[in-house]
C-alpha cells in the first residue's frame, strides 16, 4: 500500500512535474536533458524535489534507464492529462483552430493476434465522433497493472482477468471464434490429407506456454490424443505468423480473421479445430462502460463475432475428419 501525505495544490511545483514527465516519456535522464536543454544534474535534482513533495520514489532505478514505480505510474497518468490539456490551452490562446478528439488509450497483450486487435479497433476510425487512439502492446500482467491506475481506458485480450488477480477490473466478453490452422501452401496441403491427425506428423508453431491460447490448444490436443511436433514457441503472435508464412510450421489463430491472415501472410487453411474456441474480452477498470470509444469497440466487436463467416477457403472432403474429435468440455 502506498503511503500518502498531505499535498496542497499551491505546493505542487508544475516545473518539477514537467521534468519528471519528460524523464518518464524519454526513459532516461540523459535523453530528457537533451530534450529540455538542461544539464543532467539539474533535471535529476528537480525530479528528486518532486519525489520529496509527493512523499515517495517515482522511479525504480534499473541500470541507466528509469522505470516508473507504482507511485510513478499513477503520477505519470495524471501528468499526461495535465500537459495534454495545457497544450490545448496554448493552442486556444494562440488562436490555433483545433478539433479536440476524445482520447482513447488501449492496451493489447503481445500474445493477442495483431490482426484481431486491428479488426476490433478499426471501427474507431469510421465513427462520427473523432478519437485520438493511443495503443500500447505489452505483457498482459503489465497492462493490467497500468489499467489499475487508469493509464488505459480498456485492455483488449484473449484471456479474462482471473480471480487471482488483485486489481479492480471487469471482463466484458466480446465473442468467441473457432481456431483455424494455417500454413504455407505446401505444408497446408500436406496437413489437409489427414487433418487433424496430420498435426502429430508435421511441424507446428505454438503460442508460449502459460498463455490462454496455449492452454486451450494443449487441452484439445490431449483430448484428441494428438501430440504436435513443436518446432517453436512464441509469445509474440506477429512473429509466430512470420515464421508460419516462411513455411517453418503450421500455426493456429482465431478463424474470425482468417481472410486477413490468408491475404496478408499468403498462407492457406489446413483445417479448423471446432472443439476449441478462443474468446475475446474488453477489460475495463469500471463495471459500467462510460467512454464512447470503448462502447463503440464493444458493440462493433459483438456484432462482428455474431455475423462472422467460416473459413476463407473451402477445405475439401478432408474437413469431415474433424467430426471424429470430441469437443472440449
Amino acid at each position: 500500500m502506498l503511503q500518502r501525505q498531505t499535498v496542497k495544490l499551491d505546493q505542487l511545483n508544475f516545473h518539477h512535474l514537467y521534468y519528471f514527465w519528460v524523464v518518464a516519456e524519454e526513459g532516461s535522464v540523459t535523453a530528457a536533458s537533451k530534450r529540455l536543454g538542461l544539464a543532467q544534474p539539474s533535471v535529476s535534482a528537480q525530479v528528486r524535489k518532486l519525489e520529496d513533495g509527493v512523499g515517495g520514489e517515482l522511479f525504480d532505478r534499473s541500470g541507466r534507464g528509469r522505470v516508473l514505480s507504482q507511485l510513478g505510474r499513477e503520477v505519470h497518468a495524471y501528468a499526461d492529462r495535465i500537459f495534454a490539456e495545457g497544450q490545448e490551452l496554448i493552442d486556444f490562446l494562440t488562436g490555433k483552430e483545433t478539433v479536440k478528439p476524445a482520447r482513447l488509450v488501449v492496451g493489447v497483450p503481445d500474445s493477442m493476434p495483431k490482426l484481431l486487435a486491428y479488426r476490433l479497433l478499426q471501427p474507431v476510425y469510421g465513427a462520427e465522433q473523432q478519437f485520438e487512439l493511443l495503443c500500447h502492446a505489452s505483457k498482459f500482467d503489465d497492462l493490467l497493472s497500468d489499467l489499475a491506475v487508469n493509464r488505459f481506458d480498456v485492455v483488449l485480450s484473449n484471456a479474462p482477468v482471473g480471480p487471482h488477480v488483485r486489481i479492480r477490473a471487469f471482463n466484458h466478453k466480446l465473442g468467441e471464434s473457432t481456431l483455424t490452422v494455417f500454413g504455407a501452401a505446401e505444408l497446408a496441403a500436406a496437413a489437409r490429407e489427414d487433418f487433424p491427425n496430420s498435426l502429430a506428423k508435421l511441424p507446428m508453431l505454438l503460442p508460449a506456454a502459460g498463455t490462454e491460447l496455449r492452454r486451450s490448444l494443449d487441452l484439445w490436443m490431449q483430448q484428441a490424443d494428438i501430440r504436435p511436433r513443436c518446432v517453436g514457441e512464441f509469445y509474440d503472435s506477429a512473429l509466430l505468423k512470420e515464421f508460419g508464412a516462411a513455411g517453418v510450421g503450421l500455426f493456429a489463430i482465431p478463424g474470425v480473421v482468417s481472410e486477413e491472415v490468408c491475404r496478408q501472410y499468403r498462407v492457406e487453411i489446413a483445417g479448423e479445430l471446432h472443439g476449441v474456441r478462443e474468446s475475446v474480452y474488453a477489460i475495463t477498470h469500471h463495471k459500467r462502460i462510460a467512454h464512447p470509444g470503448v462502447s463503440l469497440i464493444v458493440d462493433s466487436a459483438r456484432e462482428m463475432f455474431a455475423t462472422s463467416e467460416p473459413a476463407c477457403q473451402p477445405l475439401g472432403p478432408t474437413q469431415s475428419a474433424m467430426t471424429n474429435i470430441p469437443p472440449m468440455s
